[in-house]
């Protein structure tokens, strides 16, 4: 499909000088997992991979927090391309309602669109590729590996979520343990448990070395 193709060559565009854990290749694991949980759900498919490729053109960690640069960037990319007014309205509601924002944001759209892409995004958060995007942001913000002394926080507000500068090891307890209890679809469901008892393992291992157990 051509406008799909124009999409992925934009993208890869735009974000060839990302972060490492937010980067194209970030975009096309998250679109390969949408494709994936699509095929059991009944969805836009059009839609579904429009967000999966838009949903970080401008990921508003790296804008000072401004959560307008993504939907501005991605409605002026399908105006470009003649897309029809609902679809675009779709897909920026999509990029709007798909972060985790420390887990206190309540959706304020809901479709099986956003469910799939939003499982999507999750599960490239998790397992193996979770914790290698953890470290490196963390590495990327100059952030310390782990400190005893610091515990994580569990009920931060979005504002909070979004200014914290905690160890990395903290993120584990502050977001990534808890998205396999927030994933949407069944096939995201059973992909994020088998991801997060890897994490756990992983854990266990870290505390073990860091304490010179193992």
């Amino acid at each position: 499909m051509q406008l799909i193709d124009t999409t992925i060559h934009f993208v890869k565009e735009k974000l060839q000088n990302a972060e490492g854990g937010h980067d194209w290749f970030h975009i096309e694991r998250v679109y390969k997992n949408a494709l994936l949980i699509a095929k059991d759900e009944e969805c836009n498919l059009e839609i579904v991979k429009l967000g999966a490729l838009l949903h970080d053109i401008a990921d508003s960690k790296f804008h000072d927090g401004d959560e307008t640069v993504g939907p501005k960037i991605a409605t002026t990319f399908l105006e470009s391309q003649n897309v029809d007014k609902n679809t675009i309205n779709h897909v920026i509601a999509i990029i709007e309602n798909i972060s985790f924002k420390g887990g206190n944001f309540d959706k304020k759209f809901a479709s099986k669109e956003l469910d799939i892409v939003q499982d999507a995004d999750r599960l490239d958060a998790l397992g193996a590729i979770g914790i290698a995007r953890t470290f490196n942001y963390g590495g990327f913000k100059d952030r310390a590996l782990y400190n005893p002394n610091i515990q994580p926080q569990l009920n931060m507000s979005k504002e909070e979520y979004k200014n914290s500068d905690a160890p990395t090891l903290n993120h584990f307890y502050e977001k990534l343990l808890l998205l396999k209890d927030k994933m949407n679809t069944e096939t995201g469901k059973k992909i994020a448990k088998d991801r997060h008892i890897f994490m756990e393992k992983f854990l266990s291992q870290f505390y073990a070395e860091w304490e010179g157990e193992k």
